[in-house]
């Protein structure tokens, strides 16, 4: 089991009391981190092992250097911020009795009695059947076992000989390190699967760290499907146009405005008594209609999603979360894709071509 964990000393060590009570007894618990983390004492405290990460920029490099301190045959992963049920280990142990599974993780959801109103919206739009990530974030199914291909880092576990023949994670990336190891894996011909059922609870953050963490995402995603063109897919690409698309909308709704398209307040009215119908009345009613069957297809979505935090209030406000996490992604893969084009620093998924520490 290894844990990377930088800065994060107090919810470690609720992560670390969870694992304590697991009903899955031979295991080996490690926590990799800075040399000098404040989690090194909560994990000593707690006779837990702490491997020094040997000044990993990373994620990436730290699980890399724990997996060569380790030796189990099963490698498990999960974050420095989760409440970990007591059977979550023994449940994903369990399917590696099966010769085709490789690698196998579950959903994660927020805890709804520790979040907050925001938190849970933001849950509801991550696990939103038609928007954003939904189905990574909440795959949820009975008991059977569902392949896919890509495992939530928070949420997963592998056999040690497959990591070692794609020879673990991508060195040095920024981000989208678990998609890129499970391309790799699938690649070379392994089967990765998901236990729907075997939920990690997993704290969001605010809405603010949540959207910085989406632009990231959208912008090491599109360096990844640079690297492995496979990976890029339709969806990524619908996604990257959205800010651009949003952009246009508002600036044809102000030309049309101005160009006299408006008719308040007969604005409903279509009628060519009112204003007739041409591109400045066209320009004004498209942004409203826009906005209104974004909301539905947002609410309809996250009504349809698995998010144990779906509620009245919840579901409505995940429209709006919905919309920032798309514009955000969006322009992450905005910026990716200027990157490329100048060949600037940030068209590099290997950190230790930037220098800078995420």
């Amino acid at each position: 089991m290894i844990i990377p964990s930088v800065d994060n000393a107090e919810e470690l060590g609720v992560v670390l009391d969870g694992l304590s009570r697991q009903t899955y007894e031979d295991l080996e618990v490690v926590v990799v981190g800075p040399k000098d983390d404040s989690a090194r004492k909560v994990a000593e405290d707690r006779k837990v092992r702490y491997v020094d990460d040997k000044g990993s920029m990373t994620r990436a490099d730290a699980c890399n250097v724990a997996i060569e301190e380790t030796e189990s045959e099963i490698v498990i992963f999960t974050d420095d911020d989760v409440i970990v049920p007591e059977k979550w280990v023994e449940r994903l142990v369990r399917w590696f009795d099966r010769a085709e599974v490789s690698g196998v993780g579950g959903p994660n959801f927020a805890p709804v009695d520790e979040s907050n109103t925001w938190q849970r919206a933001i849950d509801v739009a991550f696990s939103n059947v038609y928007l954003t990530a939904g189905t990574n974030y909440g795959r949820k199914t009975g008991e059977n076992l569902e392949e896919v291909d890509q495992l939530p880092g928070v949420n997963s576990a592998y056999r040690r000989k497959v990591l070692e023949d794609v020879g673990g994670f991508d060195s040095g990336a920024i981000g989208a390190e678990d998609v890129m190891l499970d391309h790799r894996i699938k690649v070379e011909g392994h089967k990765l699967w998901s236990d729907g059922s075997n939920i990690m609870w997993h704290r969001r953050r605010s809405i603010s760290k949540v959207r910085k963490q989406i632009q990231n995402y959208g912008l090491v995603r599109a360096l990844a499907g640079n690297r492995y063109p496979s990976l890029w897919g339709w969806s990524h690409g619908m996604v990257s146009f959205f800010p651009l698309l949003v952009t246009m909308s508002v600036i044809g709704f102000a030309w049309g405005c101005a160009s006299g398209g408006l008719a308040w307040p007969n604005f409903w009215d279509i009628s060519t008594e009112a204003v007739p119908i041409g591109p400045e009345r066209m320009a004004v009613h498209q942004l409203p209609t826009l906005v209104i069957i974004f909301n539905l297809v947002a609410w309809v979505g996250a009504y349809r999603g698995p998010s144990p935090s779906k509620g009245g209030l919840t579901i409505l406000l995940s429209s709006v979360v919905s919309f920032l996490l798309l514009w955000d992604y969006g322009i992450g893969v905005l910026k990716a894709r200027w990157g490329i084009i100048t060949g600037s620093s940030a068209s590099q998924i290997d950190d230790r071509d930037r220098g800078i520490k995420e």
